[in-house]
């Protein structure tokens, strides 16, 4: 049984075709990153699987049930936000949560107010906040309030999470933890999808990608796949003969390598090279200073699928130099 399966699925607002005719899959146990420029139908579709809004055409189904509206049976076992998740500002993170947990029938242990508070005890342990519950949401900052929402959706136990910018607002410390979050529930069979223009965060936690433009799903598949099928990686390189690095470098198919103005080498490689190439580099006794990702295959495929303009190693040399040291 998957946990989302949708079929041609279309939302349209006025003459805008937000999501056009989208096809997903998302198994238990997988975490789907889901990418594309502002505007692409990201939010439009999580806001269709939350039972939000309804589709203009197609199918959903959530854990093996057809999705009827917000008060649909197959939204039971569904956690998520979309957006900047709202609390009572002038309320605890405890009251918020114990209020959401009433409203919704979700989170009791036992039915005892005693275990709904254990509920709301470990959901905000699980996602740092066990220190601040009882302060009132007004003075959270912005990542808080996130981890406050991911609270919120965890006290319903889900068997399928769905999160928008699960990250925003957060310090590198807070945005580690939600990664690891994310993956110790996948570990126990959730499944998780999760929009984010934060492509390094995605590409560390997930395990599948779905790229959207103009509505459209326009390449979906493994991080595996991905990986395989990605344009060239790129790279900064210091090198103790920097010269000699470029001549060793024009001897390796599926490798392009152009010296920095500012010194140094940026390179393009395809996936399996740069180890014979670094190996090379050693043989001849040049030593590698430094060998920095500048952009990795998530990036690179998003930047060829998301863009009219030429891929990075299509571009000129000077162009392609440039280009490369300006992506961080």
């Amino acid at each position: 049984m998957s946990a989302i399966h949708t079929r041609r699925l279309v939302k349209r607002f006025d003459a805008t075709v937000a999501v056009n005719e989208v096809d997903l899959m998302l198994e238990a146990g997988e975490v789907r990153g889901l990418l594309g420029p502002n505007g692409a139908g990201k939010t439009t579709l999580l806001r269709m699987l939350l039972g939000l809004i309804r589709p203009d055409a197609g199918e959903i189904e959530l854990l093996g049930q057809p999705l009827e509206g917000s008060g649909s049976v197959a939204l039971h076992g569904v956690g998520g936000f979309v957006e900047d998740p709202a609390f009572y500002p002038y309320l605890s993170g405890r009251v918020n949560l114990r209020l959401l947990a009433r409203l919704d029938g979700a989170g009791r242990v036992d039915g005892s107010d005693r275990g709904l508070e254990a509920a709301i005890d470990a959901a905000l342990t699980r996602v740092g906040l066990e220190q601040r519950g009882d302060h009132r949401v007004g003075g959270y900052s912005t990542g808080m309030r996130q981890r406050l929402g991911i609270a919120a959706a965890l006290l319903r136990s889900p068997r399928l999470l769905l999160l928008d910018e699960p990250t925003s607002g957060l310090d590198p410390a807070g945005a580690r933890a939600v990664a690891t979050l994310v993956r110790e529930l996948a570990a126990d069979g959730v499944a998780v999808l999760l929009s984010s223009h934060q492509i390094g965060e995605l590409e560390r936690i997930c395990t599948g990608f779905s790229f959207l433009r103009e509505g459209r799903v326009v390449w979906d598949g493994t991080a595996a796949e991905l990986e395989a099928q990605a344009p060239a990686s790129a790279f900064e390189l210091a090198t103790s003969d920097d010269a000699a690095a470029l001549r060793i470098a024009a001897e390796h198919d599926g490798l392009r390598a152009q010296l920095a103005m500012r010194g140094g080498i940026v390179l393009t490689v395809r996936p399996g090279v740069l180890d014979g190439f670094v190996l090379a580099l050693g043989d001849a006794r040049i030593a590698v200073r430094r060998l920095e990702l500048r952009v990795s295959p998530l990036e690179s495929m998003f930047f060829a699928l998301m863009s009219d303009e030429p891929r990075l190693d299509e571009l000129e040399p000077d162009e392609f130099a440039a280009r490369v040291l300006a992506s961080r």
